[in-house]
């Protein structure tokens, strides 16, 4: 005869063990393993991924991206600290390039030898008072140049699809300018001049729409500057406006100086 006990541990006891060994295994199965997160050190530059592009120029200077503002195809410097006395290295994509009020004074054919993409680039407010012949002349793209409150007295050769040109607030000297300078630009719509110490005005393309020449040393208009003297029938169609207020000039004096343009020059008449 079967022991009373035996027959209890067989029939109970057993299966209520195997039963709960069975749900202590499935929680511990179901129970998700801790994930260990390795936090990177930052304190550390040896390993830093940078790109080529965007690398510092010298030894010891932080890399752009870390200085300036990175976006996709644009990059914003302005008023960095510590001082920015160069232009930054460039990641190779970039479009867009604003470095406004900071402390760089010269630019070099290297700054943008290798920034092909260049559309745009705004140097207001720093203290440029060099550009190297050739430094602009790899940007076969750039459409927009602001050199506007710097300490320029002559400009290089510039791009040839340029639209837009502002330098405004420099020291620009007419001997600091070739004669054929924004001729040559077929595709510029607007050039802003003004504030600078300008003795005549330069030749300008037939597709500007705006020219300001505002606050220079211009003391003479001829038939040719705006219009075409012999040609009666001339009509500068494209230009829009024109400012000459703030030089030592009579435009009453040059009646004939603006008969092709839709609209006479603001500036002193009398």
């Amino acid at each position: 005869m079967i022991d009373l006990r035996t027959l209890f541990f067989t029939i109970i006891l057993v299966p209520w063990m195997l039963s709960s060994a069975a749900r202590n295994g499935y929680m511990e199965a179901r129970k998700p393993k801790k994930e260990v997160v390795t936090i990177p050190d930052y304190d550390t530059t040896g390993d830093s991924d940078t790109s080529p592009a965007a690398a510092p120029k010298d030894e010891g200077e932080l890399p752009t991206c870390l200085l300036c503002v990175c976006l996709t195809g644009s990059v914003y410097c302005e008023e960095v600290s510590p001082e920015m006395t160069a232009v930054p290295s460039l990641p190779k994509e970039t479009a867009y390039l604003y470095a406004r009020y900071n402390k760089i004074t010269k630019i070099t054919t290297k700054d943008f030898a290798d920034i092909a993409t260049l559309r745009r680039i705004d140097l207001t407010g720093n203290l440029i008072s060099e550009i190297e012949d050739g430094a602009f002349s790899k940007l076969a793209l750039l459409e927009e140049l602001n050199l506007s409150e710097n300490k320029l007295a002559k400009l290089p050769m510039l791009p040839a699809k340029l639209i837009s040109f502002n330098a405004n607030y420099n020291h620009l000297k007419t001997k600091g300018i070739k004669s054929t300078a924004f001729k040559k630009l077929t595709k510029m719509a607007y050039l802003y001049l003004g504030n600078n110490e300008l003795e005549a005005i330069p030749q300008l393309p037939e597709s500007l729409h705006i020219v300001h020449l505002y606050n220079n040393k211009i003391t003479t208009l001829s038939d040719e500057t705006f219009c075409q003297g012999n040609n009666t029938q001339y009509i500068r169609a494209n230009m829009e406006e024109v400012r000459l207020d703030g030089n030592p000039l009579t435009l009453a004096k040059h009646p004939n100086s603006f008969v092709c343009l839709r609209a006479l020059p603001i500036g002193p008449y009398h």
